[in-house]
């Protein structure tokens, strides 16, 4: 019988129909235009924005020739060492003395280079073919410093020749000097083993470190050159340290890809 009532009243009152009706609460409307303002510009970024990608590889400083491992053609014992670590040398220049059952026989340097390992000392006793230095290889005082990154198996295809390049060079302090600039000159078409980057930068060690996820594709950096630095190269802050860098030097590259808008990832 109430709800008879109530009804009967609307019938009594139709003026009632002239009120205006209330579709949303004023905190609806507000709720709504922000959403249509994000929305709005979410769509213009997506079409004239841009996001950018990286790849990071480990890699080495060192010079584009690579570097070869040097081993004694005779059995016998080290009476000399001729030479120092980090010296250059001509081809054919002597590096050791070994004492054999015929004499004395010298060791030479097979090719132009820097001496970045000595294996054995005086008083080393060696077998034919034993390895006794690791020489990186080197024509003249002219021959540019690089870098080579070693990609995991898989990322060679996204990178491009002249991509933008941010070392951090195990040497420099990266808080203090900032990173090594440089850019992408060649990307290798296929993996390396271990035993082939072993030879390439003359040390077994790096072979395998350079390898332990897989045969890595070689990526190579060359370095952005500056006349107002000691180093001689362009990094991230105005001067980078106040020293020279050497080859040899263990780096980690991150590869700047070709930016996107958003929209092209949309997009079929």
């Amino acid at each position: 019988m109430e709800f008879r009532q109530q009804a009967l009243a609307r019938l009594r009152s139709p003026e009632e129909i002239d009120l205006p009706v209330r579709f949303a609460r004023p905190q609806g409307c507000l709720i709504l235009a922000v959403t249509v303002v994000v929305m709005a510009a979410a769509t213009v970024w997506a079409v004239t924005g841009s996001l950018s990608s990286t790849v990071g590889a480990p890699g080495i400083l060192t010079h584009g020739q690579g570097s070869y491992v040097l081993q004694s053609p005779v059995a016998g014992q080290v009476t000399e060492v001729l030479v120092a670590e980090g010296k250059r040398v001509p081809a054919n220049t002597p590096l050791l003395k070994v004492r054999t059952a015929d004499g004395t026989t010298l060791v030479p340097a097979i090719a132009a280079g820097r001496v970045t390992t000595l294996v054995v000392t005086i008083g080393s006793v060696v077998a034919t073919g034993t390895d006794v230095a690791a020489v990186e290889r080197i024509e003249s005082p002219d021959d540019p410093l690089m870098a080579m990154l070693y990609l995991p198996a898989g990322n060679g295809s996204e990178i491009p020749v002249g991509a933008q390049v941010d070392l951090t060079v195990q040497s420099v302090p990266t808080k203090r000097y900032g990173v090594l600039r440089g850019e992408v000159r060649s990307v290798g078409r296929s993996g390396l083993t271990a035993q082939r980057i072993a030879g390439t930068l003359g040390s077994n060690e790096l072979g395998e470190h350079f390898s332990k996820d897989g045969q890595p594709v070689p990526v190579l950096v060359q370095l952005d050159r500056s006349s107002s630095t000691t180093s001689g190269f362009t990094w991230s802050t105005s001067d980078g340290p106040p020293y020279a860098i050497d080859s040899m030097t263990l780096a980690d590259g991150t590869i700047h890809l070709a930016e996107q808008r958003p929209i092209d990832w949309l997009l079929p």
